[in-house]
């Protein structure tokens, strides 16, 4: 079986898979993701077996890598952890009280798995599946009451700890894949996008948050690896800012897609994004998604 996000994600890039697959190059050295959040392209290029000089994936949300990193080395003990806390998926109380752990201070000597059992259980039950972050960097999503979440999908689990094997995984700022990347490697930055409205600005992925500034010194880097013969594919909202940013990149196009997670549930539809590549794509031939 194919191997699929284990996280609800907002952004995810499930819906825009056709766009990002037929721009993937032939041929390629190493793949970097530095905002992986949950990691739908990737998981589509181990699928469709493109990794074969293997991946880095980072992100600075640490949880979120830690998250990665139980799956990959303790997927058995999430399991079992997952499983106990199934019965309480609908428990309003035992929400609030397992989402308070990040306010102990002991949350951080708490074992990784268990963390991470916390962050599926949390993404599972939470309103809309949204992880946020308050500016202490503690999640504050509500409870989502929902009828009956899936808490656990161990096959999936399973197979994502294979696709995450040989995968490095670290908790980093986008610009240290300038540190690694090397001629031929591929680049995929999906960030936190420039917002389309003062409304449509969420970007509570860390603590940190990502501001105009942020948007400009990640496209400063975008141009850094394309200058090094790197190829580099970004997705962004279609904003006047993006289509700045990256006017001189080798292709930009304006693409349509869904988007299914959104604190306003009226405002889920189509929408225009961007994506931006350093080099001229090759046309619709490696898209081969199961129909499913």
């Amino acid at each position: 079986m194919p191997a699929r996000p284990f996280l609800k994600w907002a952004g995810g890039k499930s819906q825009l898979l056709p766009e990002l697959a037929r721009r993937i190059p032939d041929h390629f050295g190493r793949y970097h993701e530095p905002f992986v959040g949950g990691g739908a392209f990737f998981f589509y290029l181990w699928n469709h077996g493109h990794l074969r000089q293997g991946a880095i994936l980072s992100d600075l949300n640490a949880e979120l890598i830690d998250c990665y990193i139980a799956v990959r080395d303790e997927v058995e003990t999430l399991i079992e952890l997952l499983q106990r806390l199934r019965p309480y998926a609908t428990d309003r109380d035992f929400f609030y009280e397992i989402r308070a752990w990040d306010r102990q201070p002991n949350f951080a000597r708490r074992p990784r798995v268990e963390r991470a059992a916390r962050t599926i259980f949390l993404n599972r039950t939470c309103y809309n599946g949204l992880y946020r972050l308050n500016n202490k960097g503690q999640f504050n999503a509500p409870f989502g009451y929902y009828k009956n979440p899936q808490i656990v999908d161990s096959d999936n689990l399973r197979e994502v700890s294979r696709a995450l094997r040989a995968v490095e995984l670290r908790v980093a700022d986008f610009a240290t894949v300038l540190d690694h990347a090397q001629p031929g490697d591929f680049i995929y930055f999906d960030p936190p996008y420039v917002p389309v409205s003062p409304t449509a600005s969420f970007t509570g992925y860390t603590r940190r948050g990502f501001d105009e500034a942020e948007q400009r010194r990640l496209a400063q880097v975008f141009h850094q690896l394309a200058a090094r013969n790197c190829y580099v594919m970004l997705s962004n909202s279609s904003t006047d800012l993006a289509r700045q940013l990256y006017a001189d990149a080798e292709t930009v196009d304006v693409v349509l897609a869904s988007r299914k997670i959104n604190c306003d549930g009226t405002r889920r539809g189509f929408v225009e994004e961007l994506i931006a590549c350093s080099f001229s794509p090759a046309v619709a031939v490696h898209y081969a998604l199961a129909s499913d």
